[in-house]
């Protein structure tokens, strides 16, 4: 076996970015640990990447290794480069001396798992997997007419919106200075009226969702609510939270789908590095939070939040091949969604928050169910009424900003007033949008790379310039 030696100056280079560093908390973090984050980045988004989505090596270090977040992005270049073993479909990252190297391993549906800092891939056995029948793929379904893609759809204006939103000689940055677009979809439930990809990508392409995930989520827990696994308005049944003396055993479903669980999430609910990157698990990061105020009477953006409400789902039926299974077969494969994959931490908690890689058809299809108020070919998938659920104000909202928040989406009620009150949307870090708008009958998604602390997409006047060129 060939030894990968890594450099530990240039290295360690890297860790003289982390005391300008935005968050104070990143910045507390010793050496070994950045240098093991970055190494699992580095390795769970180039297994993702090239399993999930046939990315080649060059496109993952110029797309999926570029922008991220910049503690770690001088760190993430200057470690080696990740070893792929295609055959065994896992990827290798050295960071250490001492340690093994950080190892994530891709499984049927499942996605790419790290594993924890320090274990070697003799634990791979021992990670989870689930068996689903996927059904044979219909790339149109469910629309009966489609555009070219990377054509014209027969309407000039809408075409040349689409096209203002990539790079290129037209580029002006009509919708984010450094907005970096892979993908532009408008749809209807009859329909797709426009569809671009970046040059390298296509309509089978998936990328990371990001949380963009925390939606696909409470799509999910719509089902079980449907099928009557599930009563969103009872306390959730974690086993760590029923001490008779401990409050979190009062924090409701809902709670966690409003974001308004009350619990500490840290100096920003939006960064769970030690599950995200560090290979470490949802019941060690998310159940072991304290009560900060009474739920619901804050709203805080938490990614512990969602990924409470997708465990207390595997709590509550209890038979974890049951479990695994659910998402595919109650919603994704139901509707179509054939190239998605549900990632999971290593004991088996699909990291839902964020750790979802979908293409722009899929995303447009999980609107279409929402157009349908939860139909699927006749079928009820969702609720009666789980549309109106998740895109109603919960008991607190974001102090600040144009959109207020539901059940994991965002809505564009009155704070947005170019926008069709009933709007509301899903996003996702680095630009990752879907856009439902049930009076209009339509669909909006995109997905980019933009980088991490910059402007991004605004995908609300991108909203505005669309539905103007519908003549909407």
């Amino acid at each position: 076996m060939i030894a990968i030696r890594y450099c530990a100056a240039c290295v360690t280079a890297g860790f003289l970015l982390l005391a300008g560093y935005e968050s104070s908390a990143q910045a507390r973090k010793l050496p070994d640990t950045v240098a093991a984050y970055s190494a699992g980045y580095k390795a769970a988004f180039t297994c993702s990447a090239t399993f999930n989505s046939n990315k080649s090596v060059e496109q993952i270090n110029s797309q999926e290794l570029q922008g991220i977040y910049p503690a770690y992005q001088s760190v993430v270049e200057n470690l080696p480069p990740a070893t792929i073993d295609y055959e065994n479909r896992r990827v290798s990252v050295a960071f250490s001396d001492s340690l093994p190297p950080r190892i994530a391993v891709w499984r049927p549906h499942l996605g790419c798992t790290q594993l924890p800092t320090g274990a070697d891939a003799g634990s791979i056995p021992l990670l989870p997997s689930v068996e689903v029948e996927k059904p044979a793929p219909d790339d149109d379904a469910p629309w009966s007419s489609t555009v070219p893609i990377n054509g014209s759809g027969g309407n000039a204006e809408l075409d040349r919106v689409v096209a203002a939103a990539f790079r290129g000689e037209s580029f002006n940055g009509d919708y984010g200075a450094d907005a970096f677009t892979t993908a532009i979809l408008v749809a209807t439930t009859e329909s797709i009226l426009a569809e671009r990809y970046l040059e390298g990508f296509d309509h089978r392409t998936s990328q990371r969702t990001w949380s963009v995930a925390k939606s696909i989520t409470a799509t999910v827990i719509g089902a079980a609510v449907q099928q009557g696994l599930f009563d969103v308005s009872a306390p959730t049944a974690i086993p760590q939270w029923q001490n008779a003396l401990d409050p979190r055993k009062h924090i409701t479903v809902e709670n966690l789908l409003h974001m308004t669980s009350g619990l500490d999430s840290d100096f920003s609910g939006s960064r769970t590095d030690p599950l995200y990157l560090g290979g470490s698990r949802v019941i060690d990061t998310a159940v072991g939070m304290s009560v900060e105020v009474a739920p619901g009477t804050r709203w805080k953006y938490a990614n512990n939040d969602t990924l409470l409400a997708m465990h207390s789902l595997r709590v509550a039926m209890v038979e974890d091949a049951g479990f695994f299974r659910f998402p595919f077969e109650s919603v994704l494969y139901r509707i179509g969604m054939l190239d998605t994959y549900m990632e999971t931490d290593w004991n088996g908690d699909f990291v839902s928050s964020s750790q979802v890689w979908t293409t722009s058809r899929d995303l447009a299809r999980l609107g279409v169910l929402y157009l349908n108020d939860g139909l699927w070919n006749g079928e009820r998938i969702l609720p009666e009424g789980w549309v109106s659920y998740v895109s109603t104000p919960g008991p607190a909202q974001p102090a600040v900003g144009p959109t207020g928040y539901g059940a994991q989406f965002w809505l564009y009620n009155e704070r947005s007033p170019n926008i069709p009150d009933d709007a509301f949307a899903a996003h996702g870090n680095r630009g990752q949008y879907l856009m439902i708008i049930p009076s209009e009958n339509l669909v909006i998604v995109r997905r980019g790379h933009d980088p991490a602390g910059g402007d991004g997409f605004e995908l609300g006047k991108f909203t505005e310039a669309v539905l103007q060129a519908m003549g909407r």
